[in-house]
């Protein structure tokens, strides 16, 4: 399997000619309490399970958890700007929620292709999200990536 760069800031992305199955790159990213207050402003968000700890304390999670959405954006992050990176676009996305994420855990984001229609320029991924060895989130994303030239 052949590990993508991650390379940092604006580049050229991969073109389709480029890809092959098993394929894959990784980031990783600490969810801070100003991810969280910045998401829910963003979003309209505002459940108190994200800002309220007193609130979050009595709920299943005993405590604040981050926006599960915030924690698939990261997934957009790594396919928008490293891997393939810039000139693909999002088609589609599946997303199964696994375990919450906490104030201060780091989020690992893998995306591995798993099929790729060249005449069509779709490339599929398996996305991953995990805090240490534990599944946060498992998805599916499909792109439309450019040809070279």
């Amino acid at each position: 399997m052949t590990t993508a760069a991650a390379a940092e800031g604006p580049r050229e992305g991969y073109c389709i000619e480029d890809l092959a199955v098993g394929m894959s790159a990784s980031m990783s990213r600490t969810i801070g309490e100003a991810e969280i207050v910045l998401f829910a402003g963003i979003s309209g968000d505002v459940n108190p399970i994200h800002l309220s700890e007193s609130y979050a304390q009595g709920s299943v999670f005993k405590g604040r958890v981050a926006h599960g959405m915030l924690t698939a954006g990261l997934i957009s992050g790594l396919l928008g700007a490293r891997f393939p990176g810039p000139g693909a676009i999002y088609l589609g996305q599946t997303l199964a929620f696994k375990a919450p994420v906490r104030i201060g855990d780091t989020v690992t984001v893998t995306a591995t292709v798993t099929d790729i229609n060249a005449e069509r320029r779709r490339v599929t991924l398996k996305t991953v999200c995990a805090v240490g060895e534990t599944v946060v989130i498992d998805g599916e994303a499909t792109l439309l990536v450019p040809r070279r030239g």
